[in-house]
């Protein structure tokens, strides 16, 4: 294991901590996945980027093979059987097309596949199991076909969120009933109707409330406690404080994340996210005028517990910035398998001044400073110089951290148009020459020329 520590925020103490794995052989993370009923908008990417950082940030740490990042997929909810009503679309498919949708989306930003993707409705019994336990040791009750969690029974329910009681009722309030023994409790399974999907359940048919799904999820995979739990900051109430109130209560007070990080808001040229405002954008209208790499240096510009503005000034900033950066790198099309670039870095326990950033609870701003000083630094080398050539691998490697310069193209193919443009050039053949530069850029290169011949590539972004 490397030497260099990890500090991380944790909201439960409200404090920066050491972060110390339960086991550095098996770290574990859980991340609050999406709702699948609909493509995902810039709110639901920012996590997801966030959290894809910490991910290759403790795989370069510990080892690829020593962490599991599990992210669920919610896939029964009340807004799926809304909209599949609504469209008239089977539940099973709006949520595989909706799924495969966020996949794309998120690839397109160079998210990292989770080690684990859980669906809700593949872990019906764990969360009946769940249910039943929390009943017999007093902190559940039956009442009309529902199970609901007894907050009083919990002492230091709130813990997280750190809520008054006057509180913690209002932001229950969503589910008044006349059946709650206490105003603040809340449904752990719910009676579905006829045309509703169900499981049966020792209360009847059914479907489970949305808290204990992510309960179950967690602890089937990862177990009873795990080192980080993951989302954004307005999952802490109620939906984070509910986890921990379940899973507590089930393992007679353990803990279920040592660990627990939010990410901020994300505002609209400062306003927040709607519809009304003409202003809500999903991933993939982005990804129809910007690279994903752009959208995902974006989403990173901000320190993930700060506010993040996006703008289309924004964009093009970052756009900028990349094509800095990819210009530094010169002639990039070797670059190596992001696994075992990072795997060989690791052996070699290499930390550079990014990721030492990163390591001091994922600042990115930091990081990105530190990767437009060595780029800067390479400007000013010789072209072909050997400390150009391994500035530039630093600058790549640095950047995979971010999630970044992984551009690739078809070599043979870029070799031969480069040799014919070269040829059409010594004949001053200048329509052949533009022409050839168009056939590359159709391979998504940006090529520039100088007095001494084609001098640097970078992404063509279009």
């Amino acid at each position: 294991m490397m030497e260099k520590d990890i500090f991380l925020y944790n909201t439960l103490t409200r404090q920066k901590e050491t972060f110390k794995p339960v086991d550095d052989k098996n770290v574990r993370m859980y991340v609050c996945g999406p709702t699948v009923y609909d493509r995902a908008h810039l709110g639901n990417a920012r996590p997801v980027v966030v959290f894809d950082t910490l991910f290759r940030l403790l795989r370069h740490k510990y080892g690829q093979n020593h962490v599991t990042y599990a992210r669920n997929i919610t896939d029964v909810d009340d807004k799926i059987m809304a909209r599949a009503h609504e469209t008239g679309e089977s539940i099973e498919s709006l949520t595989t097309r909706t799924t495969q949708a966020y996949h794309d989306d998120m690839g397109a930003l160079n998210a990292l596949p989770p080690t684990i993707e859980p669906r809700a409705t593949g872990h019906i019994a764990e969360m009946i199991a769940l249910n039943e336990v929390l009943i017999a040791k007093g902190h559940a009750y039956v009442a009309e076909g529902h199970v609901l969690f007894h907050v009083p029974s919990m002492k230091n329910y709130g813990q997280l969120s750190r809520r008054s009681r006057d509180e913690l009722i209002a932001g229950a309030r969503v589910d008044v009933a006349p059946y709650k023994k206490d105003a603040a409790d809340f449904v752990l399974w719910k009676p579905s109707a006829p045309d509703q999907p169900g499981w049966e359940s020792p209360w009847g048919r059914g479907r489970p409330g949305w808290h204990i799904e992510c309960s179950a999820m967690a602890g089937k995979h990862l177990g009873t406690t795990f080192d980080i739990h993951g989302g954004g900051l307005d999952l802490i109430f109620p939906h984070h404080e509910n986890e921990i109130a379940q899973s507590c209560c089930a393992h007679d007070g353990a803990p279920l994340a040592h660990v627990w990080m939010h990410n901020g808001f994300l505002t609209i040229n400062h306003d927040k996210m709607s519809k009304s405002l003409g202003n809500f954008f999903t991933v993939n209208d982005l990804l129809q005028k910007h690279h994903g790499e752009v959208i995902r240096l974006a989403l990173l510009s901000a320190h993930y517990r700060q506010p993040l503005d996006f703008s289309e000034e924004k964009l093009q900033e970052c756009k900028v910035t990349l094509e800095k950066w990819y210009s530094a790198l010169g002639n990039c099309t070797d670059i190596e398998n992001e696994y075992a670039d990072l795997s060989q870095r690791h052996q070699l326990q290499v930390f550079g001044p990014a990721e030492e950033a990163l390591c001091d609870d994922l600042n990115t701003p930091q990081a990105m400073t530190e990767l437009n000083q060595l780029a800067a630094k390479i400007f000013k080398l010789p072209l072909g110089s050997d400390e150009r050539k391994k500035l530039s691998h630093t600058l790549r490697y640095s950047a995979q951290f971010l999630g970044l310069l992984y551009w690739t193209i078809d070599q043979s193919k870029f070799d031969h148009l480069i040799s014919a443009r070269m040829q059409a050039r010594h004949k001053k053949d200048f329509a052949k020459v533009d022409q050839l530069r168009a056939e590359i850029q159709k391979l998504g290169v940006q090529i520039e020329d100088g007095p001494k011949g084609t001098y640097s590539l970078r992404p063509f972004w279009g």
